[in-house]
């Protein structure tokens, strides 16, 4: 019987082992950390065996296959110690794909895969179609597998899930764009982080489809390293010869064969970031056979992301937007570009190699503050400081949000986009949006 030994026991490594232990292998989960209850009693109910705050060798090193969690870097001893034994490591996603005929529609990007996924999700559920939605955000693909076949699936993939995926294939795959982030996983190397999220481009067919934002800078020359068989289906904001998707007189356009077409005012999410998101879900859409009516109603209806450019009140004359989930420059540069009031702007956490300089002249043309929000907010007073705009030094969100409610006045938007990822002093990207809209709600 093939061993499987699982590292990391939170929603994707436990619902790796749930799926594992249905198929009849024999199935170990292990994790330094602290295992969270619920996902302890569904190990469990599942008879499998798990250990919490250590590797023990003996039970990880025998394993046939291991299925590492995409936060648990390939440099760690253990992981180590498995390659030398020449044991395979692969990502849930690569051991869920095994077990369903599903076709997959997978989308990567440094900025914008969590709104086009769920926009794309959106866009099928209205259609009636049976799918489901995975990867990086929602359920666990392998538990999902595990529980009931889908149709589809719609999955959010990130540079981290994507480098342990070698025999998975996309049937419709979107790389929405390329930026620095997580150059502290890449020995701060670009070219390590850019050649993850090419793997996007793994085993794709003639029947398959590829579709990219043709006018990223980093996207267009990579492609000429690879020899892509799939139906290539590029979009931009304007025409451009051979764009499979682009606007044209306000209409946003779908040439033949896929065919689509409404204005682009009808669209729900507002930016120009979005419009290349929403651009990504309606050749997705299509490309799925999804009628133009339908896909048209999704992009019409579609309420938005939670976390992302969220609208939390109005409080005191001063407008409050959460996009916690900005955790690098770029998109924080492209929340900006969507100000239209005079911004004090929330920046810090950790830190993954961040370059400020694309977002100081935007800062200086749109913010009236800058509130610093981190344990360590040294690099943010090295690069910001000498714009010469109001500043203020916090170190939890209490102190952020009070100091942010001091500094507005009556028009200005309060607008936390980071540019950071929020380990430092938050559980997650996630706990940190909660806690800024709760202490605004309380204003």
């Amino acid at each position: 019987m093939d061993r499987i030994v699982i590292l990391g026991a939170a929603e994707s490594g436990v619902g790796a082992a749930v799926l594992a232990k249905q198929k009849g292998l024999d199935v170990f989960v292990s994790d330094m950390g602290t295992i969270k209850d619920k996902y302890k009693q569904m190990l469990d109910s599942h008879s499998i065996e798990w250990e919490e705050g250590q590797h023990t060798e003996a039970k990880i090193l025998n394993a046939t296959e291991i299925v590492k969690s995409p936060g648990i870097p390939s440099e760690v001893p253990m992981v180590q110690k498995a390659i030398d034994k020449g044991i395979g490591i692969i990502s849930e996603i690569e051991f869920a794909a095994r077990y369903t005929d599903a076709k997959m529609v997978c989308i990567t990007g440094s900025n914008g895969k969590t709104t086009t996924t769920s926009l794309i999700y959106h866009i099928f559920k209205a259609a009636g179609y049976n799918v489901g939605l995975g990867g990086n955000i929602g359920r666990s693909l392998a538990l999902q597998v595990a529980e009931g076949a889908h149709d589809w699936y719609v999955i959010e993939l990130s540079s981290f899930q994507l480098e342990n995926m070698y025999r998975f294939k996309a049937h419709i795959a979107v790389l929405l764009n390329i930026t620095p982030d997580h150059l502290d996983r890449y020995n701060y190397r670009m070219q390590g982080y850019v050649d993850a999220k090419m793997r996007i481009l793994q085993n794709l067919g003639p029947q398959d489809y590829f579709i990219y934002w043709a006018d990223d800078p980093i996207v267009k020359p990579e492609l000429q390293k690879y020899d892509v068989s799939a139906r290539i289906c590029p979009f931009a904001e304007n025409r451009e010869t051979g764009a499979a998707a682009y606007v044209a007189d306000g209409q946003i356009t779908l040439p033949a064969p896929l065919d689509f077409n409404m204005p682009q005012a009808h669209l729900s999410l507002p930016g120009k970031h979005n419009l290349y998101n929403s651009l990504a879900a309606a050749l997705a859409a299509r490309a799925a056979g999804i009628p133009q009516d339908v896909v048209e109603q999704g992009l019409s209806d579609f309420p938005g992301v939670e976390h992302r450019m969220e609208r939390v009140a109005t409080m005191h004359g001063v407008n409050y937007i959460n996009d916690s989930k900005a955790t690098n420059v770029d998109a924080c540069r492209y929340a900006l570009e969507a100000m239209n009031a005079p911004t004090i702007l929330i920046l810090g956490g950790k830190d993954k190699g961040n370059d400020y300089e694309p977002i100081k002249d935007l800062v200086k043309e749109k913010c009236a503050a800058l509130v610093y929000l981190g344990a360590d907010n040294t690099k943010l007073h090295q690069n910001f400081d000498h714009l010469g705009l109001p500043v203020a030094d916090t170190h939890s969100m209490k102190e952020c949000v009070a100091a942010c409610a001091s500094m507005a006045k009556a028009g200005y938007t309060v607008l936390l986009s980071p540019c950071c990822a929020s380990f430092d002093l938050f559980k997650n990207m996630e706990d940190r949006g909660e806690q800024f809209k709760t202490l605004v709600r309380n204003l």
